[in-house]
């Protein structure tokens, strides 16, 4: 999956503050920038998945969190 501005690391950087982290360096946001889209996007294609199962279009909260939890 190509690098892309899905999920700003400023976000990333305030999310690992709320976690606890005092200081954040740009290698850190960027891994898991990577880690987050990666297994966001494999948690999408199983929802996609559920939702077809169910003779949906729509994805919804419901698949997102079935899917999650496998």
């Amino acid at each position: 999956m190509a690098s892309s501005r899905l999920i700003p690391l400023a976000s990333l950087e305030a999310l690992m503050k709320k976690a606890g982290a005092s200081r954040v360096s740009q290698d850190a946001k960027k891994a898991l920038k990577d880690v987050l889209e990666q297994k966001g996007f494999e948690i999408t294609k199983d929802a996609i998945e559920l939702a077809k199962h169910a003779r949906r279009k729509t994805v919804r909260g419901k698949d997102v969190l079935l899917a999650a939890k496998h």
